[in-house]
């Protein structure tokens, strides 16, 4: 069975270590997805790359709130909850934003 309080102690304790993993992989990740989508790439491997870079957000949110739990109100911990829901929101609208948009007649190719 999956012990929260471990799971909390685990990310705080690893707290440097996280961060050093996760922002990075979220700017890049989030990168990769406005590329693909700026690329007008199939719908199939924008998924895939929003799928992970949701995850690296909503990881390092999780990993933020283990922070909250314990009363750390910190400068870093709003601007790494912060990069975790831009991350999500800009995920989020590039997906939106392929499905409406890139197959619309209206929408022209530039070379």
């Amino acid at each position: 069975m999956l012990d929260f309080h471990t799971l909390a102690e685990f990310s705080r304790t690893n707290c440097i270590g996280i961060c050093a993993f996760l922002v990075p992989a979220n700017l890049i990740a989030t990168l990769l997805t406005i590329i693909l989508t700026a690329l007008r790439r199939p719908i199939s491997q924008l998924q895939l790359v929003v799928g992970i870079a949701i995850i690296f957000a909503v990881v390092m949110a999780l990993h933020v709130f283990s922070w909250f739990v314990i009363g750390v109100v910190l400068a870093p911990t709003y601007i790494l909850l912060s990069l975790a829901i831009t991350c999500l929101v800009v995920n989020f609208a590039a997906l939106i934003f392929h499905k409406r948009f890139v197959h619309h007649p209206s929408f022209s190719k530039t070379y």
